[in-house]
């Protein structure tokens, strides 16, 4: 059996916990704002990806992908991503009743970055 991506994995992990940040922020935050909580995290992740490959394009600049298998290390730090929105998705429960828009936007920022790191590494081989 072939062996997953560790990239892969780290950007499902991180859009899990993005949808756990999303449900924490629906049910315990302001009432009538799920849409919104969706529309903002359907639209982050995409528009992250294309902005920053346009931006590389541009620049001319090639960033590599989170994990790399030469370096073991980078799965320990890229583990803190997902660990992140995770904690992200706690706030709503302690503090109920706010709008948590922001904290989806960022959520959806951290899940773009992982999906982009996940597209560099299907790219690579």
């Amino acid at each position: 059996m072939k062996s997953l991506e560790p990239n892969i994995l780290l950007a499902v992990t991180t859009l899990v916990a993005l949808v756990l940040l999303v449900m924490t922020a629906s049910v315990f935050g302001e009432s009538g704002q799920t849409l919104k909580y969706v529309i903002l995290a359907a639209v982050c992740i995409p528009a992250l990806v294309v902005g920053n490959g346009f931006l590389a394009k541009r620049s001319s600049r090639a960033s590599p992908a989170m994990v790399s298998r030469e370096a073991p290390a980078t799965a320990v730090w890229a583990a803190i991503v997902p660990g992140l929105v995770m904690l992200f998705a706690l706030v709503p429960v302690l503090f109920g009743g706010f709008d948590y828009g922001l904290l989806v936007i960022i959520g959806a920022v951290l899940a773009g970055v992982t999906v982009e790191s996940a597209i560099k590494a299907n790219r690579k081989g």
